[in-house]
C-alpha cells in the first residue's frame, strides 16, 4: 500500500505524457516533410531550420491604424498592420495619387472567407472614398464628376477663378477622357480599387483605382458571384 501510494504522488507532480499535451508543431516553409510527385517520401536528414520559419498570418482588418513591429532574422524589422482605415491610391491613367479611406472589401480571387471577415491582403478588392479623387478631378479640369447633381455644386459653380486658371483648364480638357465606368461610380461616392502592398509585412495598404479591362473583369466576376 505504501508503494503504491509512492508512486502516485511522484504522478502528481510529473508533466502529462506527450500526447496528453499535445504536439507543438512550429510553422516551416520548408519542402521536406511533402512527399514527392511519385508519392514517394523524402529522406529526413535534418531538422527544422530558423531560416525556413514561418509565422502566423496578420489577418488584417478594417479600423483605426494598429501596427506591430516584428524582428526578423538579420535584426530586419516587418510591419505587421493588424488594423488599417486608410491607404495611398493611385488612379494611374490620371496619374494622381490621394490617401483614401479604404471602406469595404468586395472581392477577392483566392477565398470567399476574406472578403466575409473583411480581411485586407495583397491584390484583394476594396471599395475607397472617392471623395479626393472627384476634388481634385473637378479642380484640375473644372468638370463636374458624376451624373448626378450634387448639394454644393452651384455655389461651387459661382466660385471666381483667374483668367490663367481658366486658360490652363480649358487646354486641358483638349485631352481629356473619363471612363464612364468610373464616372458612374462618383455618383455612389466610391470606387473600386485593388491593393497592391502586402499590409502583414510592411504595415500599408496601398494601390491602384481600377479602370478599362480590369475593371469589367471585377465587375462581371462580383455581378456571378451575387447570382451563385
Amino acid at each position: 500500500g505504501v508503494l503504491h501510494e509512492g508512486l502516485a504522488g511522484a504522478h502528481k507532480g510529473s508533466p502529462p505524457p506527450r500526447s496528453a499535451r499535445g504536439s507543438a508543431m512550429g510553422i516551416t516553409r520548408d519542402s521536406r516533410h511533402k512527399h514527392r510527385r511519385t508519392g514517394g517520401t523524402k529522406p529526413h536528414f535534418r531538422k527544422k531550420r530558423k531560416f525556413e520559419m514561418g509565422r502566423q498570418m496578420a489577418m488584417t482588418k478594417i479600423g483605426a491604424k494598429r501596427v506591430r513591429q516584428v524582428r526578423c532574422r538579420g535584426g530586419n524589422l516587418k510591419h505587421r498592420a493588424l488594423r488599417l482605415e486608410a491607404g495611398n491610391f493611385s488612379w494611374g491613367s490620371e496619374a494622381c495619387t490621394k490617401k483614401t479611406r479604404i471602406i469595404d472589401v468586395v472581392y477577392n480571387s483566392s477565398n470567399n472567407e476574406l472578403v466575409r471577415t473583411k480581411t485586407l491582403v495583397k491584390n484583394a478588392i476594396v471599395q475607397v472614398d472617392a471623395t479626393p479623387f472627384r476634388q481634385w478631378y473637378e479642380s484640375h479640369y473644372g468638370v463636374k464628376a458624376g451624373k448626378k447633381a450634387r448639394k454644393g455644386d452651384e455655389e461651387a459653380a459661382e466660385e471666381k477663378k483667374s483668367k490663367a486658371v481658366l486658360k490652363k483648364q480649358k487646354a486641358r480638357q483638349q485631352d481629356r477622357f473619363l471612363d464612364p465606368n468610373i464616372n458612374s461610380q462618383f455618383d455612389t461616392g466610391r470606387l473600386l480599387a485593388c491593393i497592391a502592398s502586402r499590409p502583414g509585412q510592411c504595415g500599408r495598404a496601398d494601390g491602384y483605382i481600377l479602370e478599362g479591362k480590369e475593371l469589367e473583369f471585377y465587375v462581371k466576376k462580383m455581378v456571378k458571384k451575387r447570382k451563385a
